[in-house]
């Protein structure tokens, strides 16, 4: 493939990245891409810097060393952030009294959209409508969002995060406490968004058991990149056997 060809499919690019909290160095060198359909995995133990690097992405943080690209712009520059959908670790942490219906909680997505004052009523309302149809939780629109499942809250944060029609969508952790049964349907959601809906998923995990049957790409981090590739390739790699020799489970089967 052309690399004109490469650039046009590549939606983020990180090239030597590093970054110190004080004296203590959490990443050294990253240089990866992301490119326009992944279903990517970035996995590593607790510590790794999977979260610090997502910060840096986001213009949250500014790396020490290196640079950051979003759709061919240095993240310093970057302002078009309704392209951009992010599900933070604490997205859940709701106080169930809190009196918030699920709609006002997808609403608030489109704060981010520098055209919200110009929607009409019935525009604000089909968006909301159609993210909670993406999200299979259209039915729930008038709860109260302190009502719903750990596992059904999230879907209603995807759904905020999804509201402007994003090209990408950044979930970090976004299973913890939720049950097996709830994280497969979870996941199947995550791959119609990703294949249908043509919505380019980073997943990020401590936990590499998520490097299940619909993740396409795989990065592995511990402060340094271990790995960088497909989840096939993954699966023969020096990187996974380094991960199953420290007691780490990964399901890398596919259907």
């Amino acid at each position: 493939m052309h690399s004109s060809a490469v650039e046009s499919k590549t939606l983020i690019a990180l090239n030597n990245v590093s970054f110190s909290y004080g004296s203590v160095r959490v990443l050294k060198d990253i240089t990866f891409f992301i490119r326009k359909g992944d279903f990517l995995a970035i996995i590593g133990p607790n510590g790794a810097g999977k979260t610090t690097l997502i910060k840096i992405i986001l213009g949250l943080l500014k790396p020490s060393h290196g640079e950051v690209l979003i759709l061919g712009k240095r993240v310093e520059t970057f302002s078009d952030w309704k392209k951009i959908g992010y599900v933070s670790q604490k997205a859940t942490h709701v106080d169930p009294l809190f009196p918030v219906s699920v709609r006002d909680v997808v609403a608030m997505g489109l704060l981010s959209n520098k055209k919200f004052p110009n929607l009409t009523k019935r525009e604000k309302v089909l968006s909301i409508e159609r993210a909670l149809k993406q999200v299979g939780m259209e039915n729930f629109k008038n709860w109260r969002i302190g009502r719903l499942s750990g596992g059904q809250q999230q879907r209603i944060f995807i759904a905020r995060a999804i509201v402007n029609q994003p090209q990408i969508l950044f979930l970090d952790e976004p299973t913890t406490g939720v049950d097996a049964e709830t994280q497969d349907h979870f996941y199947d959601m995550l791959d119609t968004l990703n294949s249908s809906e043509r919505i380019t998923i980073v997943l990020i995990t401590h936990d590499i058991g998520i490097v299940n049957k619909h993740v396409t790409q795989v990065a592995c981090l511990n402060q340094q990149l271990v790995y960088h590739g497909t989840h096939a390739e993954f699966c023969h790699s020096d990187a996974f056997k380094a991960m199953l020799a420290g007691g780490h489970h990964l399901v890398s089967h596919r259907h």
